[in-house]
């Protein structure tokens, strides 16, 4: 049917975003399927100027009358929890087992392999997700062929493709008049696209985060603050190799990819570099956020030892005064002996003394400006 592939430079990438290592010695183009994986949905639109059809296919091997015609077709399988029907996938479009191996590799780093009659992608998709104000983030992977575009998504939950399915099914723009090439770069631009509702959030969150430093720091903001760097890394790591992606598009080229296509590409490319120009910037915010935290928490730990300062340096005199009072005394042996100690009015006079040296250090320390904050710390 398609000729043997031609595999080049075959690297193992390390997940920026999930952990997934084989076993040491594991054979090259060994399938490991998720416990947990959906099971896979296969998904055909096959589309010309004139025609479409769009079904849900029940084997991958259904797709076999749409491959060689000069029709598009968009085979989209969503879903990896079968390991059979990812295998006949490979049969069916006659895929290397190491590409096999790239596309059930959640962790794979977004890249560009050139195939004889084939190119393979490894993109990063993100939806946002408003119930915990973060993002989902998955593989998607990409198999472009003359006629046809085979696309891999981990589960059909979330997705970014459907104002292309709509443009596809309405016939709106040049999509249904150009190749399988320009339905890929509908999909990358889509994906590149979605990267910017994701940033939108976090710049709200962002912006709440200011206001909650500033007025009422806490460790929860703390917590969020580090929650928001961290995700923030975690974009970063998968929009920078996925530029780099794009660019060898459009620099190397492929026979499967038109100059007209390559012309589009230039504009996903600078799409991908506003996004990670957003990321860079909303992390230097984060870390700015941070240094203002630790600077309000510096500030109120400040007043509060001002204040005890001023408390202790109120009592430290009539400590004093009490510290004499409570002094064994023998009047009889001297008058200097605290006289006061008989004196009818000496109990009063003693705490009318202390109060009064506590009202004008009060008055002192107000004078000085020490008190203008003291008394307000939350």
């Amino acid at each position: 049917m398609m000729k043997k592939h031609r595999r080049h430079n075959k690297a193992v990438h390390k997940s920026s975003l999930k952990e997934f290592l084989h076993q040491p010695g594991t054979p090259p183009g060994t399938i490991i399927i998720d416990e947990n994986a959906e099971q896979p949905n296969i998904v055909l639109i096959d589309y010309n100027r004139a025609n479409l059809v769009n079904k849900k296919l029940q084997q991958p091997e259904d797709c076999f009358q749409y491959l060689d015609t000069e029709s598009v077709s968009w085979v989209d399988v969503q879903g990896l929890g079968n390991r059979d029907i990812i295998q006949r996938l490979g049969q069916v479009f006659d895929l290397h087992p190491l590409v096999l191996e790239d596309v059930v590799n959640m962790a794979e780093r977004p890249k560009v392999e050139d195939y004889e009659d084939q190119l393979v992608i490894i993109a990063r998709m993100v939806v946002p997700n408003i119930n915990n104000h973060s993002f989902h983030s998955e593989q998607v992977s990409f198999v472009l062929g003359k006629y046809y575009l085979l696309t891999i998504q981990e589960e059909p939950e979330y997705d970014c493709f459907q104002s292309v399915r709509n443009r596809i099914e309405k016939g709106k723009g040049i999509i249904r008049r150009q190749s399988a090439d320009y339905l890929a770069y509908s999909l990358l631009d889509a994906i590149i696209d979605g990267f910017f509702p994701v940033l939108e959030l976090y710049g709200e969150r962002l912006e709440e985060l200011e206001e909650e430093v500033i007025f009422n720091p806490n460790q929860h903001t703390l917590q969020q603050i580090y929650q928001i760097r961290r995700e923030l890394l975690q974009l970063r790591r998968a929009i920078w190799p996925q530029r780099d992606a794009i660019n060898t598009l459009i620099r190397d080229g492929s026979e499967l990819i038109s100059e007209e296509v390559r012309i589009y590409l230039r504009d996903c490319y600078d799409h991908t570099v506003q996004v990670m120009d957003m990321v860079e910037t909303y992390r230097e915010l984060a870390s700015g956020l941070m240094d203002v935290y630790l600077s309000a928490v510096g500030n109120k730990m400040n007043e509060i030892m001002k204040l005890l300062t001023v408390v202790s340096a109120i009592f430290i005199p009539l400590t004093f005064i009490a510290g004499i009072y409570g002094m064994n005394f023998n009047t009889e042996k001297s008058p200097f002996n605290m006289p006061e100690l008989n004196w009818y009015w000496g109990y009063p006079f003693c705490l009318g003394l202390m109060a009064l040296i506590a009202v004008v250090l009060l008055f002192i320390f107000w004078r000085r400006g020490w008190l203008s904050n003291s008394f307000h710390i939350k």
